[in-house]
Formats: structure tokens, C-alpha cells, sequence
């Protein structure tokens, strides 16, 4: 891939620019109007103040947190298994979570460990075991290649999802709703409490994942490569892998399954910054939060006072473009 013509500063001074454009108005849109002066002054309009401050800011906070969050799982995929295909969704990482959380609401398991809550928890364990079996797969057949990755992805996010119906039949009709309901992905129901525990898990794994870009940069070259350059191979295998955990099972847990978020984003930037995951990784960063800011407000504007869920906004503008990356690129 040639590298981009427009400096890389000043993408990054448009992207920044659109970003905080977004993060300023998205807090505006919606079915009631807020006047500019009732975002300061609790006295002028006192409900459309808290509205503003009470619901729409941290709301918009979050979309941002997890866009990022997925962005950034994406982008570690793609450059560890060298494919635009390879995402959290594509790998079974996001049912593996989604499964966690619907065992969690069913049964109603409280399991906190490391101040995370029993929805994390289960989340993150979830997707950990998605990545377990996905990784023990391939290394049954004496291979980890891109190939046999993808395909036992695609089996461990199938036979979770008849686990997910499977718990939904289960449960009565106020469960099989919550889980249903839950399963489009939503950001309906975020509070600040919720919002500070999801930005310190996200921030922290997402700080650990971009410190470690050099070793990814290498990886995606090749693996032999790597080794070759004094990097270990299993171990910044396992470091990513459990970052990706980490961060999939914060957003699932609080947002749901968003699909696509980690396909779209990553793979627009590295055609704007080319495939330094330098560059590449502060990039997804910023354009996966205020693509989902983008999605979350659309959905909850679109056809008010009716909110369609971000997941299924998101799934919308990323069927097309999976069709689009298998037609036009050797996957």
C-alpha cells in the first residue's frame, strides 16, 4: 500500500478537529432542544439542564470510550493476523462476552474480582474463553495461521450464539427480553458511575495496547520477523489477546455486542495513515469514538422519539462494507 500523500499531521489536525466538533454537538441533537444558555445556568430551563448534563453528555462520553475501545481491538486483529477480516466480532471474541453477560442476567452470577463488577467480570471471562478456544483450535492442528484463526473464529461465534439462545430459552419473557434487548447493543441506560468504571478499564488497557505498537509493527510484518528482532512472539501474542479481552468485555458489558466498529474503523485509517501502527493506533482511537458518537446520535435522532439501537446502526453501515472488503481485497 503506498503511503499517504497528505502529511500526517495534518490528518491528524482534521481528524481532531471533526472529533471534537462531534463530541461538542452530539450532546445537542436529539427530540427535545437544548438551549445554549440551559447548559450553564440550572436556573433558565432546570430540566433541559439536566437532560444535558444527566444523559446526553455521558452518553455521548461512552459511544466515544467504546468506539475507541473496539476501534483499537480491531486494529490489533488486523495487524496480528494480518487480515482486514480479523475483528473481536469475526473471531468470537464479542459472542464469547455476550455469552458471559447472558449467563450473568439469567442466573444473576455476582462474581466481582479486581473492582470490576459481576457484568464485567463475566464479559471479560467470557471473551477470554472465546480467545482460549479460538487460539487451542488452531494450535490442535500444529498451525496458527490466518486462515485457520478466521475459520475457528467463525465456529466459536456460532456455537456461542445457540449458547446465548439456548440461556434465552432458559429464562422467562423478562429475561429473554433484557437479553434480547441487550444483544442489539444499546446506550440507553449510562450513568456517570458507569462511564467512570468503563474510562478507567478502557484507558488504561488502551494505554498498555499503544505502548506496545513497535512489537506489533514487527508481528504484522511476520513472525519469524519478530523473532528475528528479539521480540517474544507468544508473549506479545498473549499480552495483546488479553487487552483485547479486556477492553471487548468493558464495552459488551456495558454497551452490548456493537459489530463492525473494529472492521470500519481500523481499515479507513490505515488507508489515511498508512499500516504504521504508530500512527495508526491514536488514529483508530479517535476516528472509532466519533464514528460511534456518529452511529449512537443518528439512531436516537432518525426517527425520534423511537431510538433504533447503535448496534444495529452500526451493523447497517457494516454489512456493505464487509461484502465490499471481500469483493476488493485477497482475504
Amino acid at each position: 500500500m503506498s503511503r499517504p500523500r497528505v502529511p500526517s499531521w495534518l490528518l491528524y489536525g482534521v481528524l481532531m478537529f471533526l472529533v471534537l466538533l462531534v463530541l461538542v454537538l452530539a450532546p445537542f441533537a436529539g427530540i427535545r432542544t437544548i438551549p445554549l444558555p440551559a447548559v450553564f445556568d440550572d436556573g433558565v430551563l432546570p430540566l433541559e439542564h439536566r437532560i444535558f448534563w444527566r444523559m446526553r453528555v455521558p452518553r455521548v462520553l461512552t459511544a466515544f470510550i467504546a468506539g475507541a475501545s473496539l476501534s483499537l481491538s480491531g486494529m490489533c486483529f488486523q495487524g496480528l493476523f494480518r487480515n482486514v477480516l480479523a475483528t473481536p466480532f469475526t473471531l468470537g471474541v464479542s459472542g464469547g462476552a455476550s455469552l458471559g453477560v447472558a449467563i450473568y442476567v439469567r442466573f444473576g452470577i455476582s462474581v466481582g474480582i479486581l473492582g470490576l463488577s459481576g457484568m464485567s467480570m463475566s464479559a471479560f471471562l467470557g471473551a477470554l474463553c472465546a480467545i482460549a478456544l479460538v487460539y487451542g483450535l488452531t494450535r490442535l492442528r500444529g498451525t496458527s495461521s490466518t486462515a485457520a484463526m478466521l475459520l475457528a473464529g467463525v465456529a466459536v461465534s456460532s456455537f456461542f450464539s445457540s449458547l446465548i439462545l439456548f440461556v434465552q430459552y432458559l429464562g422467562d419473557a423478562n429475561d429473554m427480553f433484557r437479553v434480547m434487548r441487550w444483544l442489539m447493543g444499546g446506550l440507553d441506560a449510562v450513568g456517570y458511575p458507569t462511564l467512570g468504571a468503563m474510562a478507567a478499564l478502557c484507558f488504561v488497557t488502551m494505554a498498555v495496547v499503544i505502548s506496545q505498537v513497535e512489537a506489533l509493527n514487527l508481528l504484522a510484518v511476520g513472525e519469524e520477523f519478530a523473532a528475528s528482532r528479539g521480540v517474544n512472539r507468544e508473549r506479545s501474542k498473549l499480552l495483546f489477546f488479553f487487552c483485547v479481552s479486556l477492553l471487548v468485555g468493558g464495552v459488551v458489558a456495558v454497551c452490548g455486542p456493537i459489530g463492525f466498529v473494529g472492521m470500519v474503523c481500523p481499515h479507513i485509517c490505515r488507508l489515511l495513515f498508512g499500516a504504521n501502527h504508530r500512527k495508526l493506533a491514536p488514529a483508530s482511537v479517535l476516528f472509532g469514538g466519533a464514528f460511534l458518537v456518529i452511529c449512537d446520535t443518528f439512531g436516537r435522532c432518525v426517527v425520534a422519539p423511537v431510538e433504533i439501537p447503535v448496534g444495529v446502526i452500526t451493523s447497517l453501515v457494516g454489512g456493505p462494507f464487509f461484502l465490499w472488503l471481500l469483493i476488493s481485497h485477497d482475504v
